[in-house]
């Protein structure tokens, strides 16, 4: 497989925003767990949200290395 910038950058920003929607998915269903009683659930859910947030900042980071 050849990797170029442009295949780099798009398969980068691929990842980002996958990341993005999962972290958005688990926050949702953060405060879904919550409301039904499951604090320390929803509490480690935030958590792995943000852990994924972290990941896409690292992407980023990766991303922006390519211009």
């Amino acid at each position: 497989m050849e990797l170029d910038k442009p295949k780099l950058e798009h398969l980068i920003g691929h990842w980002i925003e996958h990341n993005d929607s999962h972290s958005t998915s688990f926050t949702d269903w953060a405060e879904k767990i919550e409301a039904a009683g499951y604090e320390d659930i929803a509490k480690d859910i935030r958590m792995a949200a943000a852990k994924m947030d972290e990941c896409s900042v690292l992407l980023e980071k990766a991303r922006v290395k390519l211009e």
